[in-house]
């Protein structure tokens, strides 16, 4: 219970710093499981014969109805 009211004790300020820290290390998680999985051999080589500009391409259809989704 102590510890519940020490957390409804806490100013704005303190929550947007841990909610930040926390998008932050989320954001650098990410790049860095994205690094470990591009430095693979055998993903570079799918990769370099799909052609980036191709899933590029293919994404940018999902990507759009994903946004006027999210704008209704």
């Amino acid at each position: 219970m102590a510890t519940v009211m020490e957390h409804s004790n806490l100013d704005f300020g303190a929550t947007s710093d841990h909610q930040t820290l926390y998008f932050l290390s989320g954001v650098a998680l990410m790049v860095f499981g994205a690094g470990l999985i591009l430095s693979n051999p055998l993903v570079r080589k799918y990769l370099g014969q799909m052609g980036i500009g191709n899933l590029a391409q293919s994404a940018l259809p999902d990507i759009e109805r994903y946004m006027r989704l999210r704008n209704m």
